[in-house]
């Protein structure tokens, strides 16, 4: 599933192609909202939103299309209205009359009326978006010690969408490695130190991967691996899929997890556990 940078950069693309211009066509591909097409022909896009890994699609009348990709779903935008040849199944295609822009193979689509988005089940129960530019590490830090957040281990946190919107399973492994943390520890049990330096870490893995399309490594780092020959997909991440390669900073092997049927990755020296 893409996670908030992914989002976030999907919204960007769509924004240059929409924001400012005439919908020309609307089709959704899920019988359920065919109907909804003729309300928003014809309306101009005011605004691409991302609310943790929820895009909000808003027009100049006031509804906008609620859209998350769920485990399939991927944005396209292309010059021009021919559509990119695919096995994907069609849910959303919005044009102007010079691009377009297309939702595949998700189903969480919907249209809301701008002002009763705070209603939607999904949006009244996310905390704030990762990928907020006003988001600040104290804020973060604040909510660490919320009575609901402060008993939970890390590792089940930084999925909680009720805790940061946008947050997921890779970002998830690289904040923790970056922050120095091991999963089993919970709020609670850190020091305000390193309560500072875990928040510091969520925005600066999450921001960074936004910059560089996915990569968490420290430019310095990444680079070299690059200079070394390493392929992208081996000098993305410190310890995400990483498992039994040495730790960049240690030498130590990384070690996988399943924590909650999920994949966690850590190494175990830069990550120690405690009593």
């Amino acid at each position: 599933m893409p996670e908030g940078p992914e989002i976030r950069r999907a919204a960007d693309q769509i924004a240059d192609v929409l924001v400012g211009q005439t919908i020309d066509t609307v089709r959704f591909g899920l019988p359920r909202l065919r109907h909804q097409a003729r309300k928003l022909k014809g309306h101009s896009v005011i605004d691409v939103e991302t609310r943790g890994k929820a895009l909000l699609t808003h027009f100049d009348h006031g509804l906008s299309i609620y859209s998350h990709n769920q485990l399939y779903g991927v944005w396209r935008t292309v010059k021009g209205h021919k559509l990119p040849k695919t096995n994907r199944s069609l849910r959303l295609l919005l044009q102007t009359s010079t691009h377009s822009a297309i939702l595949y193979s998700a189903s969480d689509i919907s249209v809301w009326p701008t002002e009763e988005l705070a209603q939607h089940p999904f949006l009244q129960k996310i905390g704030p978006d990762i990928m907020d530019t006003s988001l600040e590490w104290r804020d973060i830090e604040r909510r660490l010690m919320e009575p609901r957040f402060a008993s939970k281990a890390l590792s089940t946190l930084f999925l909680d969408q009720a805790f940061l919107a946008g947050n997921g399973n890779y970002l998830r492994s690289e904040i923790l490695f970056d922050a120095r943390l091991h999963p089993a520890l919970k709020p609670a049990q850190l020091s305000r130190g390193e309560r500072g330096r875990l928040a510091r870490s969520t925005l600066a893995i999450a921001r960074r991967s936004y910059d560089t399309a996915g990569i968490t490594l420290a430019p310095s780092l990444s680079n070299s691996l690059k200079r070394q020959g390493q392929s992208r997909s081996w000098r993305r991440f410190y310890v995400f899929g990483r498992d039994e390669y040495p730790c960049y900073a240690c030498g130590t092997l990384i070690q996988r997890e399943e924590v909650g049927s999920r994949r966690l990755y850590l190494c175990r020296n830069c990550q120690p556990q405690r009593d």
